[in-house]
Order: C-alpha cells, then structure tokens, then sequence
C-alpha cells in the first residue's frame, strides 16, 4: 500500500512537472509572438512616418528651388539695368573726353597768339623804357628810388599827423575809461573803508598777574619766549604785557597761549609747554580754514592745499594795517572786474591778484623780496605762469609778460589807495627812512642819499672824485652789512650806489 501511494505520488509530481514546463513554454511563445506584432508594427509606423518626412522635405526643396530661381532672375534682371546704365555712362563719359580734347586744341591755338603777343608787348615796353631813360636822363633803379623817397616823405608826414592825433584821442579816452573801470571796479568790490589793526598786547586781569608771568628769577617768561620764539615786554603799561616777534603767525600763537594761561592761572615752564602745543595746533587749524574760505570768497579755484595753507597765514600778515588776507581778497575781485571789462582772461587776472602778496607770508623766514618768493614758490605747486610772472612782476622787479600781470598790479594799487584802506604811522614811518638816509651819508665819499619805496630801497649818490667803480661796490657791500648790523626789518633791503661822471668844456 506504502509503495503504491509513493508510486502516485511520483506519478503526480512528474505530470505537474510536465505540464508546468509545458505552460511555460506556451508564455514564452505567445510573448514572443507579441514582441514581433509590436516589433512589426513599429517598422510599419516608422516607415510611414519617413514616407511624410520624404514628401515634406521634397515640397521644402521645391520650393526653396523656385525661390532661388527667382532671385537668381531678378540679380540677372538688376545686373542687366546695371550694365546698361554703365554703358550708358561709358558713352557720356567718352563724348566729354572728344569735347575737352578739342577745347584743348582750341587754347593751345589762343595760347599760341598770346604768347606770341605778349612777346611784341615786352618787346614794345623795352623801347618805351629805353626811350623815358634816354628823355629823362636816369635809369629805371634811379627813377624808382627818387620816386619811392618822395613817396616815402609823404607818408611819413601823414602817418606822424595822423599817429599825433590818434595819440592824443587815445590818451583822452582812455583816461576817461579808465577812470571809470576804476571807479566801476570799487564800487562793485564794496569793501570796508576800515584800517584792521592787529595788536599784540595781551590785557591783564590785574597788576599781580605780571609777576606770576615773570616768575621766579623770571624762569617763565624765559621758558615762554624761548618755547614760542617771541618776546615779552613787560613794562609800565597798565594791566597789559607787549608781544613783539616779526613773525605774525608765531606772535599770534604766544597771544593766545598768554591769554589762555592768564585764564587758567597755571603759568609754569610744563604747562607753558602744553598750551603753546596746543595753541600752534590750533592756530594751524585756523589757517587752514581761513585760506580754503578767502579762495572760495575770491572765487579761485583748483589751488594746492599748501598754497591755501600759505594764504591763510596772511590773516594773521597786516600792512598799514591793511590785513593782507582781506587784501588778497579784495584784489582778486578787482582783478576780475577788470579782466572782464578789458576782455582779458578773467580767472588768471583774479587769481594772479589773489596770490600776488603770498610771499609776504614767507618773507620773515627766507631772504628774498615777497614779489620773488611768492612767485618761485607757487611755480613750484604748479600754478599757471602767466599767474606766476603777475606774482613775481607786480613790483615791477621782472617785466611784465601778459595783460594779466599788469591788472593784477593794477588792482592791487586800487586796493591799497583807495580810502580808508591803509594807515600809517607817520612818525614812525618818517623816522625809519630817516635813519636809512642818515646811516648811508655817514659814510665818506656819500653825496646825498634817498631812501624810496617805503624804505625798502636806499640809493646813495657818492662824488665821482673820490670814489671809484670798485670803491663803489664796496661802498654798497658796508652800508648794507650796517644796515643788517643795527636795524631791524622785514623782508630785505635793496642798497644802489650812483656814481656819475660829467666832463665839461667851453668853446672860446
């Protein structure tokens, strides 16, 4: 029983074997069959596809075709017209070319008779002059030059009668108008008609505070001179002390540290020290601003800073208590004014008289005259040099090269002349040229000597006998190492020594 049921058992599981790999069989056939259906429709699908594609293409083709055979038609068309119109110029052109050549041969025909002609007429002009030379006695040259000297007379007569009157219409009617550019000019500027004094006298709050000043053994005001490079006057003035120092940038800083240390009551060497610092800080500040606000009030424009800074110094520069900076100014819109009734160039003419007197802000510290420093020292910060030659010849100490260096010195007389703009200690004044005049007559030899342009120049007229051409140098060499020895100056002092010689005889 055991061995049939394992014999049905085997039975079964080989039919399912069979029959299984059978199914299978009949799948994998079906799913082949499938494939190639797909497969088959896919190669039918495609080639269809290419069918349009080809038609398409073909339809592209023939139409691109016909297009360009009708463009090729109308290039042939133009090309046609073209060439027919170049023919047509070929044709003009060669009838111009037939037409100039006989031109040509007909004034080659009239050139031929001119020429021919103005042979008889030079040889007809050669007999006429023979003949007038023989009549007349003189050849051609000869009766050229005597007409040429008559004509000459003539117009040298006219042209001095007319020059005369031309002369005195100009001098006429340019005074008037300069009279009137002039009143024009001030009247527009409008400045203040008030002298600026700057002093340097710093009031006290009482008479004690000179003794705290001094010091003991007057070791602050030693520390305070030396540090600020001034002098303190103490003396009989009532609640006040004297700053004196030619620099006025230095006297203006020891002002305000004086002030500043009588304020605070703390006056010793230290302390003197720290203020003076930061009053040249200060100071410097102010400059800087007060040189960037007088170019815009001058309306000058593209400067270096360190002639800005330059110019500021001027604020604390008077003459004749004339502040400079103020003065710079006032020239430079006068300058303009001028420059734009003469036709000049405006900008140069105002700033030429903007920085015509910069060298008075250096002439303390370099030998030279302000004219010369301010011109070298703005030639080395690039400034124009027309501008350059108005700064260095406004004092006329080199010559004037362009209309704008003569307003320049223009505007700068009006602005020291006109009234109220300067004032001048007359005795002072008068007693420095005094002293010039008496210190060069002291010397021998000396005939008579004049001191001129507000005592910075000394001429000296010496007697011819007893003093020679080198003795002459010499001469000027002493009295200018005097003049360094026992007066005091700013800026520098020219010394010129005239030695004159006449000879005269009588006829009897």
């Amino acid at each position: 029983m055991e061995t049939t049921a394992y014999i049905i058992a085997g039975l079964t599981l080989i039919v399912g074997l069979a029959l299984g790999y059978f199914l299978s069989r009949m799948q994998v056939a079906r799913a082949q069959r499938e494939q190639r259906d797909r497969a088959d429709k896919l190669i039918l699908e495609s080639k269809e596809q290419a069918k349009t594609i080809e038609l398409q293409a073909r339809d592209n083709a023939m139409k691109i075709t016909r297009s360009a055979e009708n463009e090729i038609k109308s290039l042939r068309s133009e090309l046609t017209k073209e060439e027919e119109r170049l023919q047509r110029r070929r044709t003009e052109l060669d009838n111009r070319i037939e037409r100039l050549e006989q031109r040509e041969q007909t004034v080659n025909k009239r050139q031929s008779a001119v020429d021919k002609r103005f042979n008889d007429i030079e040889k007809l002009h050669e007999q006429q002059l023979e003949e007038l030379q023989r009549v007349a006695n003189m050849t051609s040259e000869e009766a050229k030059g005597a007409l040429l000297e008559e004509v000459e007379k003539e117009a040298r007569g006219d042209m001095a009668r007319i020059i005369r009157q031309i002369e005195a219409e100009a001098r006429e009617e340019g005074e008037k108008r300069a009279r009137k550019l002039i009143a024009d000019a001030i009247q527009r500027v409008a400045s203040d008609h008030v002298a600026e004094v700057v002093s340097s006298l710093v009031p006290l709050p009482n008479e004690e505070m000179k003794g705290r000043i001094v010091g003991r053994n007057g070791r602050n005001i030693r520390a305070f001179e030396q540090a600020a490079g001034v002098d303190v006057i103490v003396d009989d003035t009532p609640e006040a002390v004297t700053i004196s120092c030619f620099d006025p940038v230095r006297r203006e800083i020891a002002r305000r540290a004086l002030a500043r240390l009588i304020l605070d009551g703390r006056i010793h060497p230290a302390h003197i020290e720290k203020v003076l610092e930061d009053e040249r800080k200060a100071v410097d500040v102010v400059i800087e601003e007060a040189g960037e606000q007088a170019t815009f009030d001058a309306g000058v424009a593209g400067l270096h800073p360190e002639i800005m800074r330059m110019m500021g110094r001027l604020k604390y520069r008077t003459s004749y208590g004339q502040n400079q900076l103020a003065h710079a100014v006032e020239v430079a819109k006068l300058a303009g004014i001028l420059a734009a009734e003469l036709g000049a160039n405006v900008d140069l003419s105002r700033q030429g008289g903007f920085l015509h007197d910069i060298g008075k802000a250096m002439d303390h510290n370099q030998e030279g005259t302000h004219a010369s420093l301010g011109a070298d020292f703005c030639k080395r910060y690039g400034v124009n040099p027309i501008v350059v030659n108005a700064i260095g010849s406004h004092h006329h100490e080199t010559e004037q090269e362009s209309v704008e260096a003569v307003i320049a010195e223009a505007a700068d007389a009006i602005s020291g002349a006109r009234p109220g703009a300067r004032r001048e200690d007359l005795e002072a004044y008068i007693k420095r040229i005094k002293t010039l005049e008496d210190m060069a007559n002291s010397f021998k030899g000396v005939s008579q000597s004049y001191a001129i342009q507000a005592g910075r120049e000394v001429r000296i007229i010496v007697k011819p006998d007893e003093i020679d051409d080198l003795a002459s140098a010499r001469l000027a060499r002493d009295i200018a190492k005097k003049i360094e020895e026992t007066m005091q100056y700013p800026g520098q002092i020219r010394v010129t020594v005239i030695r004159e010689t006449r000879a005269t005889e009588y006829a009897k």
